[in-house]
């Protein structure tokens, strides 16, 4: 019996893209008669739509029970990529084999019919995957309380709201045995709470030994949950293999410049809202004769800003956030030296410097933020990437590594025996 769970093989998806305002409209037969010889006089005269390739010879396998993610930019592909093998879009070119019964949850209450009850709904989803009655009477109980929608389960699925429809969606999608389960950014929706039920629950389905292709701009998730990845790029595939690895890959495509510095003139991060305050940003070693940043060594941040309208006592933070966006440390002069940007001009450099930098070695993004007493003035989050190398900064000849966290710290260890016959140490 063969191992694979998917194959995957010169699969590409063509969209038609028309140029004319007055093609895609909705038309009645009297329309189309009408304008039948100006369609013919088109069709002669040239080529009226573009060809857009979603999807462009991807190809891959996936052995059963693997853990896969999908990731890249929004229109790469990856939400193309699964309705194909949901079988909900045909491929233009390629093929797509399925070992197995396929469960997806693609969207808010994907297949779900809105006149039907939550229970039919159930049953529904249920019998499309292929499961039998009894089965899906097995797990019933453990869907419902899953979604938590005891009160409304004979309630028509068009009265919920589109948490409830997610809740209902992800656990039929998980509970039912599907052995390819497809998840299509189910972390988009909904609170903290049921976002961390469907970590834990992905976490059980990922070790029960189901197939699973999962997509989500949630890297976190992904390094959590999957032990390899995909990469799309334009419809491409960029990179596949170890999680990290296309994780750094993902990280590394940017339009902003090299690694540690940034034209933000018109960066696609500003806070909408914002005021173009900052110019250029970049993060430097102290090092003498060092072009890169090591552990424990100083780091500046240099800022260059320009403002359109005068400002009332300024203050400006750095904030630094690993790969997944979240936010490690801040720095700002409001609490340090309140005075040092009194008198700052309406246009200059100004310049941040951290002596001692006791985050582990790795790639870490940073974003700037100015305001004055009037409230924000510009902030652009992630704005810029930097890479820490790895150094012994302990002088051990051991380098402490991303297993141990994110940051490092000195500390004083020491032993003591004790006597358990006197009760005594020594």
């Amino acid at each position: 019996m063969s191992d694979l769970a998917i194959r995957v093989s010169g699969l590409g998806k063509c969209y038609r893209l028309c140029h004319e305002a007055r093609a895609n409209r909705y038309q009645t037969l009297r329309d189309d008669i009408v304008r039948l010889p100006r369609r013919v006089w088109a069709k002669l005269r040239g080529a009226k739509y573009e060809e857009f390739w979603a999807l462009h010879n991807v190809s891959f396998e996936l052995e059963l029970g693997e853990v896969v993610g999908v990731i890249g930019r929004n229109g790469a592909g990856k939400s193309t990529l699964l309705r194909i093998l949901s079988r909900i879009t045909p491929p233009t070119v390629g093929e797509v084999e399925l070992f197995g019964r396929v469960g997806s949850l693609l969207e808010v209450g994907t297949g779900f019919h809105p006149e039907l009850t939550g229970r039919e709904n159930i049953f529904l989803s249920g019998a499309i995957l292929g499961m039998r009655r009894p089965e899906i009477r097995r797990r019933f109980d453990e869907i419902v309380a899953f979604a938590e929608v005891e009160k409304f389960l004979d309630t028509p699925c068009k009265h919920y709201s589109s948490g409830m429809y997610m809740r209902l969606g992800f656990a039929v999608a998980a509970h039912l045995d599907a052995e390819i389960l497809l998840v299509d950014e189910v972390l988009a929706v909904g609170d903290a709470e049921f976002q961390r039920k469907c970590l834990n629950k992905m976490g059980t389905v990922a070790k029960s030994g189901r197939t699973v292709l999962f997509v989500s701009h949630n890297l976190a998730a992904i390094e959590a949950l999957c032990s390899h990845a995909l990469l799309l790029n334009q419809g491409i595939i960029a990179a596949h293999g170890a999680t990290l690895g296309v994780i750094s890959a993902y990280r590394a495509m940017r339009p902003d410049g090299p690694i540690g510095e940034a034209d933000v003139r018109s960066h696609p991060n500003r806070v909408p809202g914002s005021k173009p305050f900052f110019t250029h940003v970049r993060v430097f070693s102290d090092a003498p004769n060092s072009e890169s940043i090591s552990m424990g060594r100083g780091v500046t941040v240099e800022m260059t800003f320009a403002a359109s309208e005068p400002f009332d006592n300024l203050q400006v933070g750095v904030t630094f956030n690993d790969l997944y966006g979240r936010r490690l440390v801040n720095f700002s002069p409001t609490h340090q030296a309140p005075q040092a940007l009194r008198d700052a001009p309406r246009s200059g450099t100004m310049r941040c410097r951290i002596p001692w930098v006791n985050l582990l070695a790795g790639r870490y993004l940073l974003t700037v933020i100015a305001s004055d007493d009037q409230g924000a003035i510009d902030r652009i989050d992630d704005c810029l990437d930097f890479e820490i190398l790895p150094r012994d900064v302990f002088g051990t000849g051991r380098i402490p590594g991303p297993q141990h966290g994110v940051i490092y710290l000195e500390s004083e260890w020491s032993v003591r025996s004790f006597d358990a016959t006197r009760g005594t140490e020594s």
